[in-house]
């Protein structure tokens, strides 16, 4: 039998959860390291992973390391410095990034990486925790042929839908035209019912004829099931990290010649709701933050 590789795993979250405890069910050994959060961390161990303090203490150990981190700024804090990946890491190692970011810096670090030996795949995610918990992923992998065939075999533990994309950064520049389109219905969705409420018009009357024809959307449909059943499972992703995704998508496509007409409205909407101490809150209650009643403070 062939010996399974040994994952390392930082950015165990509210995401990574379900993706590390589904490639401890599939049999790699799996490092990872801890943060504030103990909760997913101390399940994490108890299922028998092994816990690291540094970055660089993981590079130094494992053949493939996921990182699931916020943006890509955190992601070149993860490399830099003594305890770092690169200072750290083993030629041959590969680097997963599944967090979005921007593609430039990806590509830029991809380089560097290669300088080492080190190998990069961009790999950001679709779906909720939900389905991650669930081993239901979609991923979008990116980088060279052979590494990449690697990675799949990897994802196929957490994964439903794996699609290979193309050369580094590629997959990066997919999602966040993805993302563009699921946080942009988001926003129409929130105002179409909000509309409603202003207008008299019955919620679930509303939900019953979208649902069924070409304006329905699965934003639509998380947004509205929030309301009428509070079920909020479907859009676990925070405001301040839509506008983080909107923002890389903007300066993605900085320089093209391309009508960038709603990408800014739907910027402008997620960073209104930071800047309203809102950032923390669930896609999910987007309606209720830009209700009328919450905007005059009733």
């Amino acid at each position: 039998m062939t010996k399974k590789l040994t994952i390392g795993f930082i950015g165990a979250g509210l995401m990574g959860h379900g993706i590390a405890k589904n490639l401890l069910l599939a049999g790699y050994p799996l490092i990872l390291m801890g943060h504030k959060n103990r909760a997913p961390i101390d399940d994490l161990v108890r299922q028998g992973a092994v816990e690291a303090h540094s970055p660089g203490e993981i590079a130094s150990k494992v053949d493939m390391l996921f990182l699931c981190v916020t943006s890509s700024a955190v992601v070149e804090t993860l490399m830099s410095g003594d305890n770092g990946i690169i200072q750290a890491g083993r030629p041959g190692l590969i680097v997963v990034d599944a967090s979005t970011g921007d593609p430039a810096a990806t590509i830029a670090l991809g380089a560097r990486l290669s300088s080492r030996g080190i190998h990069l795949v961009d790999a950001p995610l679709t779906r909720t925790p939900r389905e991650a918990e669930d081993g239901r992923l979609n991923i979008l992998i990116s980088g060279k042929p052979d590494i990449v065939a690697q990675v799949h075999e990897v994802a196929t533990s957490f994964c439903e839908n794996i699609f290979e994309i193309g050369e580094l950064g590629s997959a990066l520049k997919l999602k966040l035209i993805n993302n563009l389109l699921s946080l942009g219905h988001a926003v129409l969705a929130a105002e179409a019912v909000n509309a409603a409420r202003a207008t008299g018009v019955d919620l679930a009357k509303l939900h019953a004829v979208v649902s069924r024809g070409g304006a329905n959307s699965a934003a639509f449909g998380m947004i509205v099931s929030h309301l009428l059943e509070g079920d909020d499972t479907g859009m676990q992703f925070s405001m301040r990290n839509a506008r983080k995704d909107l923002g890389c998508y903007r300066r993605m496509v900085e320089g093209t010649d391309l009508m960038n007409l709603l990408a800014g409205s739907a910027y402008d909407a997620y960073n209104l709701a930071t800047i309203m101490g809102h950032g923390e809150k669930l896609l999910s209650q987007m309606s209720g933050i830009f209700s009328a009643e919450h905007l005059a403070g009733k």
